[in-house]
């Protein structure tokens, strides 16, 4: 059985974006095609405030193969809908004393 490939050794992401998957509990390619693009960088933004749309973008290059450049300039508009509705869908499941923070 082969090793899962580690986050190092995909394209479009170093190791800043390694860091911060990690801190999301996000170690390896398998987690990160499970989750798709925008869950993992909507993980990822939860865990490391401040993060930048250009994780979303070298996500969605990593996982396709796309250079990020790519991405952002054919993929920009359905990547910020589908993170939108990933968040309105998040928080729904959120406990209702969570809201009122």
């Amino acid at each position: 059985m082969e090793k899962p490939t580690s986050i190092s050794e995909l394209k479009s992401l170093g190791p800043k974006s390694q860091e911060m998957l990690a801190r999301a509990g996000i170690h390896s390619e398998v987690q990160l095609r499970e989750l798709g693009a925008v869950a993992a960088f909507a993980k990822a933004r939860s865990a490391n405030p401040g993060t930048s749309l250009n994780l979303l973008w070298a996500l969605e290059s990593a996982l396709t193969g796309m250079t990020w450049q790519e991405v952002s300039r054919k993929f920009r508009t359905s990547l910020l809908l589908a993170l939108e509705q990933h968040e309105k869908n998040s928080d729904r499941l959120l406990p209702a004393a969570q809201h009122l923070k």
